[in-house]
């Protein structure tokens, strides 16, 4: 139950290309997720999605380690390159 919620708000945050870009990672990547991660991906969906974006795409910190990490697998996911180095 607490997988397809973090699915269903993942794909229905507001934002029509943060709705793609979230929902496309937890479709692949929720069912292996453990506890812990799950737990990040529900903060992360929290977050604004402007403040989200600012992170994905320029790299800003979301002020904790853990939603950082996940945003470097949202960035390797959907193959976003911050600078000229791809951190994956």
């Amino acid at each position: 139950m607490r997988r397809r919620r973090a699915l269903y708000r993942a794909t229905h945050r507001g934002s029509k290309e943060l709705d793609f870009l979230l929902g496309r990672f937890a479709e692949r990547r929720i069912e292996t997720m453990t506890d812990i991660e799950i737990s990040v991906m529900e903060r992360l969906i929290e977050i604004p999605d402007p403040d989200i974006a600012v992170s994905l795409f320029e790299g800003n910190s979301l002020g904790e380690p853990a939603l950082d990490a996940l945003m470097r697998h949202l960035r390797c996911f959907h193959g976003i390159v911050l600078g000229r180095i791809k951190s994956c």
